[in-house]
């Protein structure tokens, strides 16, 4: 059979199974059999075949582009002759295709002796801004040669002609309201982590947003609101906490935004999304990176009494009342120009945030990667032609107070910004280019990272990233027909792209299923690196990580840059004593309880970075906190480290690379060796003294400080879903923090070992408990499953070696195989262990998860709805989120258990331990950290 009679028998299958339209062709070799139908006049598939080739390939450097755009030339040049595609049409053809093979098509055109295709071509040309090195080049090349047309193009570059000559963004949007939920609106409800497998089919995975019901009630405000946009709301909430996941965003675009391209199908763009508490930072970047508007609605506030004070509820929270309504089927105008949201003529709130230079560029361009590419493509142009460069875009907004210090995250930003005018050091609040150090990229977002490094024509990693690594630990419990179809393809992409992969497309190492965040915090090597990771909990503990969306990760991966404001930042410090019974995960999460108090139910990290002064607490245990940062709503984490203990740090991420490179896992531009080098340049600066661990100035400015007490944290501390509070808006925000004695002998169903939340430390403290209890008892016995993940096989190789793993099996019911993974999902639990392979299993939902209805305690950092474990008929599920030592003790006794019970239980073994640090972490303002001008 033909491989375009197998696509029309895939299209008829998604037809009738799925209601799906026919999906985007991205083979050559289908679109080359599509091509030989068109050029035959009398072929029964011609007129079929032409709509496929016009309205259904996908641009970029998919290896369909390239023929496509072959086949355009050959049109322009008269060599094919088709009828309905016209030169001119030829010609806007390649105006959609978004650089690559495009791009190199048009320059030979452009550049020919022929004017009756150079000038189109040329013109054409003056529109793209995904231009590479090897494009701008050979327009170098051309103009030194004295080409004519090569110096009006460069002319129209530096001029930035492909923004200038875009229509302004509107001045008036009119929308119509739809409220997706009550409380926090997680990713996961727009785009469900068990459909990750569908992420890269945009129409497919676009039918698992919110509910098919939802999708139905949208559809039928646009038909009641013609020339309106429907507005996503979150209700008493933020709208897109959690997961970075640029699917979510797309999923909104598909239903709610307008199509990028008539000739591509399935890539929307510009929804408008909002939330009574704003956008949550992550998702704020995939907003902007579809040109997209995210509002900050203010439409619920906290009640005052006559005296100004605070109205409280029974549980001592904020009573919130409705400033103004934005119930479903409201219609809203938004005032671009004056910045504000109107109901008619009633102005409602100032949405000026959403509207800085910035983001109306990235909505006049159509997304933020336009702007990035035009930026870069007007400064070449300009220094080709010994021009300076008119002023198009708006200026990078640099502050700098005098006589006032530099928080960690400033100095980070200030060492790593690119192209930056001011002499002086830059504050929080300027919005600057970094160069970025480290990038991570994992297997769910990763199809997308390729879909969307195939869209702007990127077809190798940019030297100025130090490491870059594709993960394969989110697919990691199951080895399904999903993983199989998808897994190997994407990381022969990210292989040949320069990315270090976990599955060697070749062979050579035994593939990896290690948790992307532990490896991004092994190979991050400098305390004052900028890490970029498709995954919110990219929150290394040296440097500053953000977690990205996939297109903030390709960007990365392809410009070795990316653009943000350096963030404001809220300073933690500690002081009393941890008790020996605490494990370092109750101090993390009792650290966001005692601030939630101290702000009076204000959560002062939302947005900002959280600068934890950790002093002797390693990278391994100190990334729990920086990992939880991400629940806390924080934009980041920086960990502030003693000299000793940050060489200590990067002596162990320097094995394990070490261990990395062993394994064979180096690629031929030696990135991983690499990383070694610039590790042992590090410590060598820490010593000498020249560049001591990174800390704060003491007179930086915070917007806020937060004080944690240790020594009222005397039980092991729960985050609770609280998932039959009255206010539904209350319910799964990870702001409910109780002590264990609240669940009194409450029943757990299932315990979790594992996610990015654990490190050796906690397998090592499972070993002593088993030690330890079967010393007291005898003998062990599972009341409740227990499901246990190490993050790596690096720990299990160490494990085995010290005789730690060895008790793990004599108790342990199921022990993975890599030889033989699994090939289905578990849906049914025996009370035993389970030694799962290294990975994210549980914490994902997307594979394995709870039977429905469970009480799931976990070390896992997600509690969302759905998530880990769905609602039964008859109960609620609900994941608890806890320590190491009471997730185990829980699932044996097959209840939460006293605090004589956990005592007893723990005593004697070594848990995370943590003491302040006894020094001031802070160094003296000297005014001199200028910011480095990266060419």
């Amino acid at each position: 059979m033909s491989l375009y009679l197998e696509y029309i028998k895939e299209i008829q299958n998604r037809k009738e199974e799925l209601g799906l339209a026919p999906k985007p062709i991205d083979s050559a070799e289908l679109l080359s059999e599509i091509i030989a139908q068109i050029k035959d006049q009398g072929h029964e598939h011609r007129e079929d075949s032409l709509n496929f080739f016009i309205y259904n390939t996908l641009p970029g450097t998919t290896s369909a582009a390239g023929v496509k755009a072959k086949f355009l030339k050959e049109i322009i040049l008269g060599q094919e002759t088709v009828a309905e595609i016209s030169v001119e049409f030829a010609f806007e053809l390649l105006s959609h295709m978004k650089g690559g093979p495009s791009i190199e098509v048009l320059l030979d055109l452009a550049l020919s002796d022929d004017a009756s295709v150079s000038a189109p071509a040329a013109e054409v040309l003056k529109t793209q801004v995904f231009l590479y090195d090897a494009d701008t080049s050979r327009l170098a090349e051309a103009l030194k040669a004295g080409n004519a047309v090569a110096k009006d193009i460069l002319e129209s570059y530096a001029n930035a002609e492909f923004f200038t000559k875009l229509p302004d963004v509107a001045e008036k949007i009119e929308v119509v309201t739809y409220v997706a939920g009550i409380g926090d609106i997680s990713t996961d409800l727009l785009s469900p982590g068990h459909q990750s497998h569908s992420r890269a089919d945009r129409e497919l995975h676009g039918k698992c947003m919110i509910s098919e019901e939802a999708q139905q009630e949208i559809v039928a405000l646009q038909k009641q609101h013609p020339g309106k946009k429907v507005m996503l709301v979150a209700e008493k909430g933020t709208m897109g906490v959690g997961s970075s996941r640029m699917s979510g965003v797309n999923n909104v675009a598909l239903w709610a935004g307008e199509q990028a391209s008539p000739y591509v199908p399935f890539i929307n763009i510009a929804p408008v999304v909002a939330g009574t508490n704003g956008i949550a930072p992550i998702f704020l970047t995939t907003v902007d990176v579809t040109g997209g508007i995210g509002l900050d609605l203010k439409n619920w506030v906290k009640k005052v009494d006559a005296d100004g004070n605070t109205v409280t509820d029974a549980n001592g929270d904020p009573v919130l009342e409705e400033a103004y309504s934005v119930a479903t089927g409201t219609v809203l105008t938004i005032d671009t120009k004056a910045k504000k949201l109107y109901n008619g003529d009633k102005e409602l709130v100032d949405v000026s945030s959403a509207f800085t230079p910035q983001k109306l560029e990235f909505m006049k361009a159509g997304g933020s990667y336009a702007v990035t590419f035009g930026k870069k493509l007007q400064t070449f142009a300009a220094e080709t032609l010994g021009v300076d460069a008119p002023v198009v875009y708006a200026a990078a907004k640099e502050i700098s107070h005098e006589g006032q210090g530099l928080t960690a995250v400033e100095k980070i930003f200030n060492r790593n910004a690119v192209g930056v005018s001011s002499d002086t050091p830059l504050h929080a609040g300027s919005n600057v280019r970094v160069k970025v150090n480290i990038v991570g990229s994992q297997d769910t977002t990763g199809p997308m990272t390729c879909q969307e490094l195939e869209a702007m024509a990127a077809s190798t990693i940019s030297p100025l990233v130090d490491g870059a690594f594709q993960s394969g630990c989110h697919t990691a419990s199951v080895w399904d027909s999903k993983a199989k179809a998808n897994t190997p393809k994407l990381m022969a992409f990210m292989n040949a792209f320069g990315v270090i992969t976990a599955r060697d497309p070749k062979g050579v190492y035994h593939s990896m299923t290690d948790v992307i965040h532990k490896v991004l915090n092994d190979i991050t090597v400098d305390d004052r690196a900028i890490i970029i990771g498709g995954d919110s909990h990219t929150r290394m503990s040296k440097g500053v990580a953000f977690g990205a969306d996939s297109g903030t990760v390709a960007i990365a991966l392809a410009t070795g840059e990316s653009a943000m404001p350096i963030p404001e930042s809220v300073k933690v410090t500690f002081k009393g004593k941890m008790a020996d019974h605490m494990d370092f995960r109750d101090i993390v999460h009792a650290t966001q309880a005692q601030m939630l108090k101290q702000f009076e139910g204000e959560n002062v990290f939302q947005g900002r970075v959280i600068e934890v002064h950790i002093g002797t607490l390693l990278a391994d245990q100190a990334f729990t906190f920086t990992d939880w940062s991400a629940e806390m709503k924080a934009k980041a984490s920086v960990c502030i480290s003693n000299d000793e203990t940050l060489i200590e740090s990067i002596e162990l991420a320097k094995s394990r690379i070490q261990i990395m490179i062993d394994k064979g896992m180096d690629n031929e531009a030696q990135t991983l060796a690499g990383l070694i080098k610039l590790a042992d340049e590090r410590i060598a600066g820490i010593k000498s003294g020249e560049t001591p661990a990174l800390a704060p100035d003491e007179n930086a400015k915070y917007y806020a400080e937060v004080v944690v007490d240790l020594d009222t944290i005397v039980e092991p501390m729960i985050a609770d879903p609280d998932v039959n509070n009255e206010d539904v808006s209350k319910r799964y925000t990870h702001d409910v923090i109780r002590p264990v004695s609240y669940y009194n002998g409450k029943p757990v169903d299932l315990g979790f070992v594992g996610s990015c939340m654990v490190h050796k430390g906690d397998m090592q403290i499972i070993a002593q408990m088993f030690r330890n209890l079967e010393k007291q008892n005898g003998s062990i016995e599972f009341n409740a499953p227990l499901v246990v993940a190490p993050p790596t096989y690096n720990i299990v190789d160490e494990l085995k070696a010290e005789g730690d793993w060895e008790i793990l099996e004599k108790y342990s019911g199921f022990v993975f195989d890599d030889n033989n993974p699994k090939g289905e999902a578990r849906t049914k639990y025996e009370n035993i262990l389970y030694l799962e392979r290294p990975g994210c299993n549980l914490c994902m939902g997307n594979q394995e998860k709870a039977e429905p209805g469970d009480t799931v305690i976990a070390t896992s950092t997600r509690l969302f709805q759905g998530r880990v474990v769905a609602d039964s008929a008859e109960k609620k599920g609900e994941s608890l989120l806890g320590s190491t030592p009471l997730v185990v003790l829980s699932t044996i006794l097959g209840r939460f258990p006293t605090m004589d019970e956990y005592t007893a239980a723990v005593e004697g073994i070594d848990l995370t331990r943590f003491a302040p640090p006894t020094e001031e972490m802070t160094t003296k303002f000297t005014g001199q950290a200028v910011p480095i001008q990266v060419v």
